[in-house]
C-alpha cells in the first residue's frame, strides 16, 4: 500500500513552484500562490458559511424568542435551538469549515521548513530565511544588529494586527445581527479571539507567517464581497 508523506510532498511542489516564479519572488511567490490555491479550492465551503449566516439573521428574532423563553434553563434552550437549527436545515458550525481545513496545511508548512529540505532551507525574504522565527531568532538580530529581520516580522505582525482588528470588527457587527452578542468574559474572549493569530507570528517560522497573511487577508476580502446585503 503506497504511503503519502505530505511534508515531503509539500517540499516538492514548493521548490518546484518557487523556481518556477523565481524572477516574481521565488519561494515567497510559492506560497502566496499555495495559498491562494487553496482558498479558492475552499471558496464552496466559505459560500456556504455565508448562506448559514444569512440563514442565522433570518433567525434571530426566533432566537431571541428562545432565549427569553428558556432564558433560565440552559439545557432546553440549547435543545430548542438546536431543534430550529435542524427544522431550517442550518449548520452553526458551517463559519468554522474553512479555518479548521487549513489547520493541518500551516502544520505541515511548519514542518517543512523546520525539517529544511533542499533549497527550502535557503530560501529567503527580504535577507531573512524563511525557518527564521521572531521568538528564536530576535536576539540574533539585536546581536548581529540584523535590523531587516526586525523589520520584516514587525511588518508581519502590523499587517496581522490590522487584520484582526478588522476581522473582530466584522465578526462583531454579525454577531449583533444575529443577536447572539455574548457577555461577560465570553464576550470578552470573541472580542479578542482574532487577535490569537499574533501569538503563532512568535513560534511559527516565516513562511508560515506568510501563508497566515496572505489568507486572512483573503478571508477579509472574500467576506466582504460574499456578505454584501447582509444587514
Amino acid at each position: 500500500m503506497l504511503s503519502v508523506n505530505p511534508v515531503a510532498l509539500m517540499s516538492t511542489a514548493l521548490t518546484t513552484l518557487a523556481t518556477a516564479l523565481h524572477p516574481v519572488g521565488g519561494t515567497v511567490a510559492a506560497i502566496v500562490l499555495l495559498t491562494v490555491v487553496v482558498r479558492v479550492a475552499l471558496h464552496p465551503l466559505t459560500r456556504a458559511a455565508v448562506r448559514g449566516e444569512r440563514a442565522r439573521a433570518r433567525l434571530a428574532p426566533r432566537l431571541a424568542e428562545l432565549r427569553k423563553r428558556h432564558g433560565s434553563n440552559l439545557g432546553r434552550l440549547v435543545e430548542e435551538t438546536q431543534l430550529l437549527y435542524r427544522s431550517e436545515r442550518v449548520s452553526p458550525y458551517a463559519g468554522v469549515l474553512p479555518m479548521l481545513v487549513q489547520l493541518p496545511l500551516v502544520f505541515v508548512l511548519y514542518r517543512v521548513f523546520v525539517s529544511g529540505h533542499g533549497e527550502l532551507a535557503r530560501a529567503h525574504a527580504f535577507s531573512v530565511p524563511l525557518d527564521a522565527h521572531l521568538f528564536a531568532s530576535v536576539n540574533a538580530f539585536i546581536t548581529a544588529g540584523a535590523a531587516g529581520g526586525l523589520v520584516v516580522f514587525g511588518a508581519i505582525v502590523v499587517v496581522l494586527t490590522a487584520l484582526a482588528w478588522a476581522n473582530a470588527r466584522r465578526m462583531a457587527m454579525l454577531m449583533r445581527t444575529n443577536g447572539t452578542t455574548p457577555q461577560g468574559a465570553l464576550g470578552t474572549v470573541s472580542r479578542v479571539a482574532p487577535y490569537f493569530l499574533l501569538v503563532s507570528v512568535a513560534v511559527l517560522p516565516l513562511a508560515a507567517s506568510v501563508y497566515l497573511v496572505t489568507t486572512t487577508a483573503w478571508s477579509l476580502g472574500e467576506n466582504t464581497l460574499l456578505r454584501r446585503g447582509l444587514p
